[in-house]
């Protein structure tokens, strides 16, 4: 990725969980790629839950947000359900601000 963002991966035990794990700052430059990056995932796998592990991002901006809002989508038309998991303070306070908490599984 060009900017500060990191997107690991790691396969669930259960066989049907597919985790992504993203670090650091989302924003305007990392956006895009992390919804190409995801919503590929997402589509071209086996798996029938995304995970996404939001626990590490420092910073995410509106462009970012509207960014998982899109892999969510991307991914429910595949077959796969999206949560975001572990949601640190500033993703927390963009979720519950934009009030998408239903959306990604928190409320």
């Amino acid at each position: 990725m060009s900017g500060s963002a990191l997107i690991m991966y790691e396969t669930g035990s259960d066989g049907v969980t597919l985790r992504a794990a993203l670090a650091g700052e989302l924003d305007l430059a990392d956006a895009d790629e992390v919804r190409d990056n995801l919503a590929a995932a997402a589509q071209a796998s086996t798996y029938r839950f995304l995970q996404i592990d939001v626990s590490a991002v420092e910073l995410i901006d509106s462009y970012a947000l509207g960014a998982l809002v899109s892999v969510r989508n991307a991914a429910a038309a595949a077959g796969v359900t999206v949560t975001l998991i572990n949601p640190s303070s500033p993703v927390l306070k963009a979720i519950q601000v934009t009030g998408l908490a239903e959306v990604f599984g928190l409320d």
